[in-house]
């Protein structure tokens, strides 16, 4: 497998993880040192995610994506993607499209969010 496929993959693993509110695949994928910039301009780590997970402060009700662009460079991987979203967030429903950005890196024989972004479109 190469190396787009596997973080085509990984993409693919962490969406359905978000969805299914499944913790374990999530804290595989995401790098402890991860930093997420929110619309809000809230920057958002491994914990806080784990945490809205658990407490249920995050729903997602639908997702998919698409325009999906991979750029691979040694251990590094960056995936910029459109994705429809719609999700409950502490009882407030969210949903339009988004446009993320994640930068994967090759970690201990695994690739793992440790960067990213999203705003709305």
């Amino acid at each position: 497998m190469t190396k787009q496929e596997q973080i085509i993959e990984c993409e693919k693993r962490l969406l359905t993880a978000f969805k299914n509110n499944d913790i374990e695949v999530v804290e595989e994928l995401l790098h402890d040192n991860l930093l997420f910039n929110i619309p809000s301009g809230q920057t958002v780590t491994k914990e806080m995610d784990i945490a809205n997970i658990r407490s249920g402060v995050m729903e997602i009700i639908e997702i998919s994506t698409s325009e999906q662009q991979i750029c691979v460079t040694d251990d590094i991987a960056t995936v910029a993607v459109t994705m429809y979203v719609r999700a409950n967030l502490s009882n407030n429903l969210m949903e339009g499209k988004f446009r993320y950005l994640r930068v994967w890196k090759f970690d201990n024989n695994s690739w793992k969010v440790i960067a990213g972004s999203r705003f709305q479109i």
